[in-house]
């Protein structure tokens, strides 16, 4: 595998330089960092390939730091340090988002195999976020942004948006846009299609530079690819 960024937060010394030493020795760039709180603000700082996390930090937990990062959008693969390995705390840890976890004390080459593996799956994954022009819509934290400013949407706003971000560029019919919001293709919903979509367009226009939604008269409506 190539060379890879990776973040270690873990307040134990031996531990967190025999990490950064082995890692290092990989042929990996490694930062080292010992509280919830430096690893939270390096993650939001800086791009990792790849966090190995500590559960029971100083302060913040390794918990808490992950529901954090995962909040605002960050989807870097992690793995995390737990020294008890019960099967609760485990679900907690992947229901908090992480992608694997390794009870100590544990080997560094299994250490490495499982960095290499989260990687691995991290670069086939199918992209959370769709990108239109400035607008960004996280499907993982349901968010909305336009550059730096989120955009507040009604759950149907952001489905109908949704739909409209998977064929930008392309034209979307009234009769598809029903049957992604409603699953039914009734054409009573025509006119509630327009006031939605008419809602969504002037949230849009406060806080992108030009018009995102253009109605492509008697066929329906494309959101622009740029």
């Amino acid at each position: 595998m190539n060379r890879l960024n990776l973040l270690v937060v873990e307040d134990d010394p031996v531990i967190g330089k025999s990490l950064r030493q082995g890692l290092s020795e990989a042929g990996h760039d490694c930062q080292w960092v010992k509280t919830g709180d430096d690893g939270q603000a390096a993650a939001a700082t800086q791009q990792y390939d790849a966090v190995v996390l500590d559960i029971l930090l100083p302060g913040k937990s390794g918990l808490d730091v992950l529901r954090e990062i995962r909040s605002r959008g960050n989807r870097t693969p992690t793995i995390l340090l737990t020294a008890l390995g019960s099967v609760e705390e485990r679900v907690a840890g992947l229901n908090a988002g992480a992608d694997d976890y390794l009870v100590k004390p544990f080997a560094l080459p299994e250490l490495l195999a499982r960095i290499e593996a989260i990687c691995r799956r991290a670069s086939t994954r199918p992209a959370p976020v769709l990108q239109a022009g400035t607008l960004s819509l996280d499907l993982t934290n349901r968010r909305v942004t336009a550059g730096t400013n989120e955009v507040d949407l009604s759950p149907t706003e952001f489905s109908l948006l949704e739909m409209l971000m998977r064929h930008a560029g392309q034209v979307v019919t009234r009769k598809m846009l029903c049957e992604h919001l409603w699953k039914s293709d009734w054409e009573g919903a025509t006119n509630v299609i327009e006031v939605h979509v008419n809602r969504l367009r002037n949230k849009l226009e406060k806080v992108t530079p030009q018009p995102m939604i253009d109605t492509v008269r008697g066929r329906g409506y494309a959101v622009r690819a740029n």
